[in-house]
């Protein structure tokens, strides 16, 4: 990984992801869903985020609570390996958005809270490899906190979804 979270492959993927979505379209129920992805700059092209996501005429907006490496009873999985606890938050992440009749590419919104923002940016491949793969560009704010709900926790992401 490069020191600005993203390895050659990690960018390349993200810049042809973003640059191959400035519009999308998507058809609900005979309804058209159109964002429309807002980057004044291309410098946060590298890091797998845009700067806003307009929505027009979306139907539903669903905000997810942040999801960690928890499992089924809400015990921490993966203590001390950041890249397995961004895997299993996003594999929680998209359970809740399935069982709400969404999917990662409806994601418009990603927060990101760190305990440790440096092991972060090492594992991060493991987050653009998964957005890039499910077509998902979303502003995303990350944020370093001292310490999440579980003391086992390194990674929590929230999500704001649109179909």
């Amino acid at each position: 990984m490069g020191e600005k979270g993203g390895g050659p492959l990690a960018q390349t993927l993200l810049l042809a992801l973003i640059r191959s979505h400035p519009t999308s379209r998507k058809c609900r129920k005979g309804k058209v869903v159109e964002r429309r992805v807002i980057n004044p700059w291309t410098w946060q092209n590298e890091f797998g985020y845009v700067q806003a996501q307009e929505v027009s005429s979306a139907q539903r907006t669903l905000f997810c609570a942040g999801q960690t490496s928890v499992d089924a009873e809400g015990r921490a999985m993966h203590p001390e390996d950041m890249r397995a606890q961004i895997t299993q938050a996003m594999d929680n992440l998209e359970t809740v958005l399935r069982q709400a009749g969404a999917e990662l590419s409806d994601v418009v919104r990603l927060n990101y809270y760190i305990t440790d923002v440096d092991r972060f940016f090492e594992a991060y491949e493991a987050v653009i490899t998964r957005l890039s793969g499910a077509g998902c560009s979303p502003a995303s704010t990350l944020l370093g906190v001292a310490r999440l709900a579980l003391p086992e926790l390194l990674v929590e992401i929230e999500a704001t979804a649109v179909r």
